[in-house]
């Protein structure tokens, strides 16, 4: 998909999560997910350190990024 003008690695993965029912797919460099996994007050985490921190929980990321934007 990121093939296609316009779609980028964010909107690839946001549409096998939810469209295509993905449970892997991890749009790691959503700006909510990298604050939800920083220390409180600091930066939001870098799109390696999210991924990083994020790989212990394959093949369920995307259950993981759900319960993150809910949360």
């Amino acid at each position: 998909m990121t093939a296609l003008p316009g779609i980028g690695p964010w909107t690839a993965h946001y549409v096998a999560l939810r469209g295509l029912l993905e449970p892997d797919a991890f749009p790691a460099g959503d700006l909510g997910l990298r604050k939800a996994l920083a220390p409180r007050g600091a930066a939001p985490l870098a799109e390696g350190a999210l991924l990083a921190r994020a790989e212990r929980w394959r093949p369920w990321r995307g259950y993981a990024a759900i319960h993150l934007w809910h949360a």
